[in-house]
């Protein structure tokens, strides 16, 4: 299943992650050169994802104090 945004909701999203990541550093930033995080507000989940072309293509839901980093080793599909 694709992850689709509409164009503004992909505005919207983008301009939430630099917003953020201008407040504190870390959040809605990139975690290396293919992949970003989102940090859930309510959850202690962080949404770690790349964007393929026309898909968001989330890699991992991962709790902030459950083995951090474990999904480093994911292919970027």
């Amino acid at each position: 299943m694709n992850v689709r945004f509409l164009a503004e909701a992909d505005i919207e999203f983008r301009e939430a992650a630099r917003y953020y990541e201008d407040k504190a550093p870390g959040l809605g930033s990139p975690v290396d050169d293919e992949l970003r995080k989102f940090v859930l507000r309510r959850f202690p989940y962080n949404l770690i994802y790349a964007v393929a072309g026309d898909e968001v293509v989330i890699t991992a839901v991962a709790h902030h104090k459950r083995r951090p980093f474990y999904w480093g080793r994911r292919g970027r599909r």
